[in-house]
């Protein structure tokens, strides 16, 4: 191997092995080079400068197939438009709600999810009988929760399913892709990875609302008047061509979810926003914690100012999660003390105010009764509240070193939390409030 003897020669040396591979790189010689350190990582694995290239390698020639693989367009394309056919179909009035809410907001997510897997699974090919048990259990999902909807117009019920369904649709994606035995840096993975697809799927559905208000608006100036009816068609089948969209745009089914790229394109630019709320977030909640005082009664009055707070948790368990890095290299060490503050201090003060919001709506439970809308937002909140303490309990046992496995390991088990009370209140809230 042309370059074994030279690596040998650098081994405790490394701004000469640096140098070699920049060498090798100017010749287009990285390939005989990589070969060269494999070799040598394998006679000496415990050489922790040869693991470290070993690894450094491994993950360019990851990217670099990555690159070369592309985006499988020839599946995306007709998944994309089959999502797009169906909800446009859901969308017509004739299958609205006697409410009028149109019947394709609720069974919008599954559907979207099974495509989604169908995806995943047929360009990965592989964990197939996994994601037919996962296509099989949201299409059962989506089949109860219709029953129960249609037959019996059970209207609380389907709006708090409305908001639910995408939680489920999402459990089963996530079941389908991270297969069994995942370990808590995969489900990280996946909840960030998560969250790159939704933003990419909002500037989706930011784009085809634009296409469909510039097409209404130029068949207005032929004198051609679409209906109501069709522009909501229009957007039906604009909406549910873009969850399988989304999804290839962002996310490579080949690799595993922490084998993704996060520290380029739009990933990068999500968790350097993140990174940049995270002060402003610290100061909402301390004007929170200053004004409380002064406002106290205020929720234990009011549901609008409830609702606000419960949107307020889920957000900032959405920032916490997108502002903790993947890998510990993607942060230079001189900012990550000051990362790790700031995620740190943003739970305290969120777990202060969510026990004050829990508060009141325990108020209002023991005076009202108990709901089906207080029993989900009591759940959500306990769970929110408890990933919190959990988080915080972690950092000040496992310390600065081991700050990021932490994290990920406290959200990783918080998502079978979320599994659990989603599922539940799917199935039992029919049962529990019957009338």
């Amino acid at each position: 191997m042309k370059y074994l003897q030279e690596i040998r020669a650098a081994q405790s040396d490394p701004r000469l092995l640096e140098d070699l591979y920049q060498s090798a790189r100017q010749k287009s010689e990285e390939e005989e080079f990589a070969a060269s350190l494999l070799s040598c990582y394998e006679e000496s694995p415990d050489d922790l400068l040869y693991a470290a290239w070993h690894y450094r390698l491994q993950r360019r020639a990851q990217e670099e197939q990555v690159k070369e693989r592309g985006i499988n367009w020839k599946l995306a394309i007709p998944l994309s438009v089959t999502g797009g056919l169906i909800c446009w179909l859901l969308a017509s009035t004739r299958f609205d709600f006697p409410d009028g809410m149109p019947y394709v907001f609720l069974v919008w997510a599954p559907i979207s999810a099974c495509l989604v897997v169908a995806f995943s699974t047929a360009t990965a090919g592989k964990h197939r009988m996994l994601s037919v048990l996962a296509v099989i259990g949201l299409l059962a999902f989506g089949s109860y929760v219709t029953l129960f909807t249609k037959l019996q117009d059970r209207q609380s019920y389907r709006l708090l399913m409305v908001l639910h369904l995408p939680l489920l649709a999402w459990i089963g994606t996530g079941s389908s892709i991270l297969g069994t035995g995942s370990d808590h840096r995969d489900r990280f993975a996946f909840l960030v990875k998560s969250i790159e697809v939704f933003i990419t799927g909002g500037l989706y559905l930011v784009g085809g609302g634009v296409f469909v208000a510039i097409a209404t608006g130029m068949f207005r100036v032929l004198g051609i008047e679409l209906s109501d009816e069709i522009v909501r068609l229009l957007l039906a089948g604009v909406a549910g061509s873009i969850p399988v969209l989304a999804v290839s745009s962002v996310y490579d089914p080949h690799l595993s979810p922490f084998g993704q790229a996060f520290h380029q394109g739009l990933s990068r630019v999500i968790s350097t926003l993140m990174w940049l709320l995270l002060p402003l977030t610290l100061l909402v909640l301390v004007i929170y914690l200053v004004v409380i005082p002064f406002r106290f009664m205020e929720p234990f009055r009011s549901r609008e100012v409830l609702i606000v707070y419960n949107v307020m948790l889920f957000a900032i368990m959405g920032l916490l999660i997108g502002a903790t890095p993947v890998r510990t290299g993607d942060v230079a060490p001189k900012h990550q003390s000051a990362l790790r503050r700031g995620i740190l201090a943003v739970a305290i003060l969120t777990v202060l105010v969510s026990l004050y919001a829990l508060s009141a709506t325990v108020y209002r439970t023991v005076l009202g009764g108990i709901t089906m809308n207080r029993l989900t937002v009591i759940g959500w909140n306990s769970i929110n509240i408890t990933i919190l303490l959990l988080l915080i309990y972690k950092q000040f046992r496992d310390g600065p070193a081991l700050w990021i496995p932490s994290l990920h390991w406290v959200f990783s088990r918080g998502t079978l939390a979320y599994i659990a009370w989603g599922i539940f209140l799917a199935l039992s809230i029919p049962w529990l409030f019957s009338g």
